[in-house]
């Protein structure tokens, strides 16, 4: 009994069952009948449909007034009922269509709008990702040697360099010259005489 009365309940939880239709609705095809309405509502906003619609109403009116009296289909004594119908009818459908168009124009910029904040977001996090990396080479490079440090040691090395050059050429100027070229100057010596190292005779 207990499961009858669980069985013929149907809780919140529990999902209802589809009824069998005898019949199917036609389900259009959302994006096929926006983009038509969309075409529709473009066509209808253009020079060409105002000047089209003008011919149209004139060779309506012109037909009715002046046409032959067994082809007339609007009379023109009852105030051109058939066109007044027509052009109501056709603004009580173009009304929607408008609107609709307008709704997916609405949609379409939300999603742009959106993806144009993800957008900024995320250029904001790669600037301010760019702007630490940034600020950590310029902290880097407080210990590198710069290009104008690097031209001012250059300059001195160069300029010591020509100076040790200029030293070692004054060196070499006043270098002595050898031994061998040089004329050795020997201290004269007298001839002893005979009577060297004898007394002399009184």
């Amino acid at each position: 009994m207990v499961e009858k009365i669980r069985s013929s309940s149907s809780g919140l939880d529990t999902p209802r069952e589809a009824r069998k239709r005898f019949l199917n609705r036609p389900r259009p095809n959302p994006d096929r009948f926006g983009s038509a309405t969309e075409n529709f509502a473009r066509f209808m906003g253009t020079p060409q449909f105002l000047l089209y619609m003008t011919v149209f109403c004139i060779i309506w009116l012109c037909w009715n007034t002046f046409g032959p009296a067994d082809f007339r289909f609007d009379s023109a004594a009852l105030g051109f009922t058939a066109l007044t119908l027509m052009l109501s009818l056709q603004a009580s459908y173009a009304a929607p269509l408008l609107l609709l168009a307008q709704n997916r124009q609405d949609d379409r910029d939300r999603v742009s709008l959106r993806q144009d904040r993800q957008r900024a977001e995320r250029n904001l996090s790669d600037t301010e990702y760019l702007t630490r990396e940034i600020a950590e080479l310029r902290i880097a490079l407080r210990e590198v040697a710069t290009r104008d440090y690097v031209r001012s040691e250059l300059r001195s090395v160069l300029e010591e360099l020509l100076e040790t050059t200029d030293g070692q050429e004054l060196t070499l100027k006043r270098k002595p010259r050898k031994p061998s070229d040089a004329t050795v100057s020997l201290p004269k010596v007298q001839p002893r005489s005979q009577s060297a190292g004898r007394k002399p005779v009184r």
